[in-house]
């Protein structure tokens, strides 16, 4: 999100006001807010489902409505990208990863 330098502000409240409900819906196991280094009006929303059925709840919700309404407080259009994941893997990837690199 590229906020409008003078709604950053309530572009930020409104992002801040969204992360104790959406921790607290169903199936979601974390909503993080991210704000640019180079460039403080850009911010980052990361949201972790359980399960696409849990995110098609939330992305149904009044909740997402408020998200989507910001539009008029950007500089360009919301850009929302959803990432899935088939399954997760831990350190025993990392090592069989490692194990085949060139000596």
């Amino acid at each position: 999100m590229n906020a409008l330098i003078e709604k950053r502000t309530e572009v930020m409240q409104t992002l801040l006001s969204m992360i104790d409900p959406t921790e607290n819906e169903r199936g979601c196991q974390s909503c993080q807010i991210f704000s640019g280094i180079e460039d403080k009006n850009v911010f980052s929303l990361i949201e972790e489902w359980e399960s696409r059925d849990n995110l098609d709840d939330h992305i149904k919700s009044d909740r997402f409505s408020v998200l989507l309404g910001t539009k008029s407080l950007l500089y360009e259009p919301l850009q929302i990208e959803i990432h899935t994941i088939s399954h997760s893997e831990g350190k025993e990837a990392i090592d069989a990863i490692r194990s085949k690199r060139i000596h």
